[in-house]
């Protein structure tokens, strides 16, 4: 189903990667920073959150705690103590975002996308492409996982019985049954839009945000700006 992207909000940092609405507002994980910025409704930061997260993509609010994709060996700003080069699951403090333990990923490579789900955390795997629904209180052991054939898993949105993927480099959407894995829905941006990359669903509506990497997917691109927006399927 072809849609037309809407820019909503002005992003708060260069890389929004990662995006979470909550009932306090919106969860940016910057890739640059990997400091998580909340936006109210209005799309004003209301507070910013340091993380000891490295090369930051997905983000999740579950259970009382922040959840960060640690997405390996950071390219965009100096190295610190607290980075492994490593990919990991953190989870952290919900106001002050400090540490309080991290898991190594599923399949012990990079992850970009992850989503709180009833005391569970779905994540994208990379070896082989899937998506993984993790047990936090079981050390993340692995509940269920379904491989998936498009490229590059990005940003996750629950969404009744699916699972909403955005595969950045194809500019699609795919929701995926929690049941089976089999594809329900297919969303396809156009050419000259952004590369989804976060991905987070609010009262029925698809929110994303662009890291803009200038990536050569990203040549007919209309913007050279990060942005975050909503879908407009209708």
């Amino acid at each position: 189903m072809p849609v037309k992207t809407v820019t909503t909000f002005n992003p708060p940092c260069k890389m929004p990667n990662g995006l979470q609405w909550t009932h306090e507002g919106l969860f940016v994980m910057d890739q640059r920073t990997d400091n998580v910025y909340v936006m109210d409704e209005e799309g004003y930061v209301s507070r910013a959150i340091h993380t000891a997260t490295e090369n930051g993509s997905g983000v999740t609010v579950g259970g009382g705690y922040l959840w960060t994709a640690s997405n390996g060996k950071t390219r965009h700003r100096d190295f610190r103590a607290t980075d492994t080069h490593k990919g990991y699951i953190y989870q952290l403090d919900l106001i002050t975002g400090e540490f309080v333990n991290r898991f190594p990923t599923p399949d012990g490579g990079g992850i970009h996308g992850m989503e709180w789900d009833n005391d569970m955390i779905w994540v994208t795997g990379f070896q082989p492409k899937a998506l993984i629904l993790c047990d936090p209180s079981n050390d993340f052991a692995v509940v269920e996982k379904f491989e998936v054939a498009t490229q590059r898993l990005h940003g996750l949105a629950r969404d009744g019985d699916g699972i909403w993927c955005a595969h950045t480099t194809d500019k699609i959407i795919i929701k995926y049954s929690v049941e089976s894995g089999e594809e329900i829905e297919r969303i396809v941006f156009p050419p000259d839009a952004p590369a989804p990359h976060g991905l987070s669903i609010r009262d029925g509506e698809l929110w994303y945000c662009d890291a803009n990497v200038n990536s050569p997917t990203q040549a007919n691109k209309l913007h050279d700006l990060p942005e975050i927006g909503v879908i407009a399927r209708n």
